[in-house]
């Protein structure tokens, strides 16, 4: 399977996690390298997301944790070793009260001691569906996994989100078609690709999560829900829930499905500190992608502004010089795959090496640079 993408080089844009609420840093202080997919392989995608990389629709970007305001690290939750806290516990507990089971329709007794938390099984407690016939909830609460796709419910539901959480009334169906939803880079698959789940209160949309079910991870994209229904806490549910994916994915045959991405932990920003409350959790390594346990890591982070942790004196106290640049890679004798034109997928393109053209040159350089240059040979590059 060919994963053909256009690079698209470094850039910079505003940062909204060093911002004041509803607003966005002025200047450009968050860094990246980016490239626009036409078609990955799920399995290409997952190469990368253990490198850093993420995505919004088809754009895909690795940030430049070096020369940015807020240093992003990826973290990685183990899915088999999860053992929720007790904060966590109750979260999901007070889930099934605040649905409440109808004491009438109970067919016996409560035991008098109760058994021992396990999340597959009470995370489902609160839902109709995993219920006995015989027992009713006051609330109808369902969870639901489809294909992603757009309905003017979904959209609906995002324009409530974008204007009573985050202050931004001006998102068109097309902001959410492609950045969320049916805009995605998957080439074919029965199993992998983007999903969305669905959670319903009495049948209404109350949240949405944007996920991707790749070979090794659940990947969280985007999460949101109507603030009408704040007090279920349901987007530190939805963790909880896409953990548990997670791990029935592999109690059911998939023994590659390990783990949930949860996006980027970032330490200088306290409203995404709480990805640190999943544990095990780690952390990449900025610069060698190795993994490392969060509870090591944060010592380096309340240190540094940027951190590394297989060699902590890569360090730095501030970003780095804005101009600064990585080494140009050494790709040796193999040739970066170029593509100019497309005109079958289903044909294998002609690879070419031509980079008489300094920009189209620099833009795959950068992408190479974040990618690694084993990684880079499995993508054309369509320019």
């Amino acid at each position: 399977m060919i994963s053909i993408a256009t690079p698209v080089g470094s850039g910079s844009s505003s940062c909204g996690y060093c911002s004041p609420p509803g607003e966005r840093r002025a200047g450009s202080s968050f860094k990246k390298a980016g490239l626009v997919a036409s078609r990955l392989s799920c399995g290409v995608y997952q190469k990368m997301i253990d490198r850093g990389w993420r995505r919004s629709g088809t754009y895909c970007y690795s940030p430049d944790s070096r020369r940015s305001c807020c240093p992003h690290y990826t973290i990685k939750l183990d899915a088999l070793a999860f053992k929720p806290s007790r904060s966590q516990r109750k979260l999901v507990n007070r889930l099934g009260d605040d649905m409440d089971i109808d004491q009438s329709s109970k067919t016996a007794p409560p035991p008098k001691q109760p058994p021992a938390f396990c999340l597959i099984s009470n995370i489902h407690l609160s839902e109709k569906a995993f219920l006995p016939e015989t027992e009713m909830l006051r609330h109808n609460f369902e969870v639901t996994l489809e294909h992603s796709s757009y309905t003017d419910e979904k959209y609906n539901l995002y324009v409530t989100y974008q204007t009573q959480i985050h202050h931004d009334p001006d998102k068109t169906p097309i902001d959410f078609n492609y950045t969320l939803l049916r805009n995605t880079p998957w080439a074919p698959s029965k199993a992998y690709g983007s999903y969305h789940q669905l959670y319903r209160i009495d049948g209404e949309l109350a949240a949405l999560g944007v996920i991707d079910i790749l070979p090794g991870c659940v990947s969280s994209v985007y999460f949101m829900y109507d603030p009408k229904w704040e007090k279920h806490s349901l987007g530190k549910l939805s963790a909880l829930r896409e953990a548990s994916l997670a791990k029935e994915i592999h109690d059911a045959g998939v023994p590659s499905m390990t783990a949930l991405y949860m996006g980027y932990y970032i330490h200088t920003c306290a409203k995404m500190r709480y990805k640190g409350d999943y544990s095990p959790s780690y952390l990449a390594d900025p610069e060698d992608y190795t993994l490392h346990p969060l509870e090591s890591c944060i010592p380096l982070l309340d240190r540094y502004h940027y951190a590394t942790f297989t060699q902590p004196e890569h360090s730095l106290e501030s970003p780095a010089d804005i101009e600064e640049e990585g080494a140009v890679p050494d790709t040796g004798d193999s040739e970066v795959p170029v593509l100019f034109s497309i005109i079958d997928y289903s044909r294998v393109p002609q690879m070419t090496r031509q980079w008489e053209d300094a920009h189209d040159r620099e833009d795959i350089l950068s992408c190479v640079r974040a990618l690694g240059n084993d990684l880079a040979r499995e993508i054309v590059f369509h320019m």
